[in-house]
């Protein structure tokens, strides 16, 4: 499980709070379909919020944990219902920055630069 320092905990709830949950999870718990969703996410965004469905404080602890344990995540905030999950991106995809590609500009071919012509003055 990954371990924050308060000062990065802190940075981290503060770059949550605008954020919207963008797993669930309902009554069947916290299956292997949930687990990979999350991970897909955190993947794509780094920072996450989860909502758990259900009033037992034990199990939204219990999810919180198992979720770190086995996606190697770090816990940055657990309020009321929600989770917020950090998991900085893996390394590989961060090393090979995209080259920008030239922007494709419009040539008229032949025939659209002779009809402009006739209609020039």
């Amino acid at each position: 499980m990954l371990q924050l320092s308060s000062a990065q905990r802190s940075a981290l709830r503060a770059q949550a709070h605008n954020l919207n949950p963008v797993v669930s999870i309902a009554e069947n718990g916290l299956t292997e379909a949930v687990l990979k969703e999350i991970d897909v996410n955190l993947n794509a965004h780094e920072l996450i919020k989860i909502r758990v469905y259900g009033d037992s404080r034990e199990n939204r602890l219990a999810y919180l944990e198992e979720i770190c344990v086995k996606l190697n995540a770090a816990t940055v905030q657990h309020i009321g219902k929600l989770l917020v999950v950090y998991r900085p991106a893996p390394i590989a995809a961060t090393a090979s920055p995209k080259t920008p590609q030239r922007s494709k500009t419009h040539r008229p071919n032949e025939t659209q630069r002779k009809s402009k012509r006739s209609f020039q003055g």
